[in-house]
């Protein structure tokens, strides 16, 4: 049973076990499953020196593993030891999402801490997610500074993307695949089909070493960004569509076409634990179609970025879909998310993509 001891939404706790023994500091909050997001095992005061350490930590630590990229996470929740905060940034720009009571209720510290460590020229509150309805905050948008009414040119592995902060997928573009769009696209060959595109992350890595790229995406919005993308590199081999990528896989198998390297990198198709095995047969007959469609020596490319969906069950789904499809697999790279979203070892929701690299033998 858990005694709240008058604990306001929001507030920073101390929290005891049931001998009165101190546990550690945590935020508080009312409304949601989780109501204790610790913070410190230290009796230590939560307050605006304790969230410009934290972040200082985070940043120290990004110089260290991020390279030739000026868009990158610089905290990743609990994996900073920052439960329900995110901050990335993009070049001169930072966006923010405080995610549950607590951080929400100290975002003029934390931005008063990225004000000094990070002096940022536009800052935006990305607070359009469904997670803070169970916390009983506004579902928002903000500009807090500066100006976000264009997309943001950002430099990633060398390339040039525009993140549209506002209205971009996450906060602005998929910055947690970035180490695997230069994994990946080293094994990329012949012809390279990179479905749910996006801002063109895989396909534009892969153009340099494949004869021609197709980037499908159904969203208008990010096929026209993902073509921006293109152009600002001078990439010529790329050719982005608006499709259904289920439909388009159809359709391409049904013209008897064919791909030396194909993507999947679809968006989260389980969302709950209720969801997975729903999810699981999306996943199962995504990768199915792509490996109808997949030359004999080449490379599949699919991903998961359900914390839901473990490693281990999505290759279980596509060794199933290989086995529909009459094809023999084999691993040749694993991965998962970038660098910059560490994971805590404790918290297994920190580890949530998962990227698997197959060649078809036959």
């Amino acid at each position: 049973m858990q005694d709240r001891g008058g604990a306001a939404p929001g507030d920073a706790v101390r929290v005891v076990d049931h001998k009165r023994k101190f546990a550690g500091v945590a935020h508080y909050s009312s409304t949601s499953q989780i109501s204790l997001r610790l913070l410190s095992h230290r009796d230590e005061a939560i307050d605006g020196a304790f969230y410009r350490g934290r972040i200082a930590q985070a940043l120290e630590y990004r110089r260290r593993v991020v390279s030739d990229s000026d868009a990158y996470r610089v905290v990743f929740s609990e994996g900073d030891l920052l439960p329900g905060l995110i901050i990335d940034r993009y070049a001169g720009a930072v966006v923010i999402q405080t995610l549950d009571q607590g951080m929400d209720r100290a975002l003029p510290e934390i931005l008063a801490a990225v004000g000094e460590l990070m002096a940022p020229d536009t800052i935006v509150l990305r607070n359009d997610v469904a997670v803070r309805e169970r916390e009983s905050l506004p579902v928002e948008k903000k500009v807090l500074a500066g100006d976000a009414s264009a997309p943001v040119p950002i430099r990633m592995n060398g390339f040039t993307f525009h993140a549209d902060l506002m209205g971009g997928q996450k906060t602005g573009v998929y910055l947690d695949q970035r180490e695997n769009y230069a994994a990946a696209a080293r094994f990329a060959r012949g012809r390279v089909l990179d479905c749910f595109t996006s801002s063109g992350g895989f396909a534009l890595h892969a153009a340099a070493r494949a004869d021609t790229v197709i980037g499908i995406d159904s969203s208008a919005h990010a096929v026209e960004l993902a073509r921006s993308n293109a152009a600002a590199n001078g990439v010529g081999n790329i050719e982005f569509r608006q499709a259904d990528v289920f439909d388009f896989l159809a359709s391409e198998a049904h013209g008897r076409r064919s791909y030396g390297t194909i993507v999947l990198d679809p968006p989260a198709f389980a969302k709950s634990r209720g969801t997975v095995d729903g999810a699981a047969r999306g996943y199962k007959e995504i990768n199915l179609r792509a490996l109808r469609l997949l030359e004999k020596g080449g490379v599949l490319v699919t991903c998961s970025c359900s914390h839901h969906m473990s490693e281990a069950m999505l290759a279980e789904l596509v060794a199933e879909a290989a086995l529909d499809a009459g094809r023999t697999l084999r691993v040749i790279d694993r991965r998962i998310q970038a660098s910059d979203h560490p994971i805590l070892l404790t918290v297994p929701e920190t580890l949530y993509l998962k990227c698997l690299v197959l060649q078809a033998l036959d």
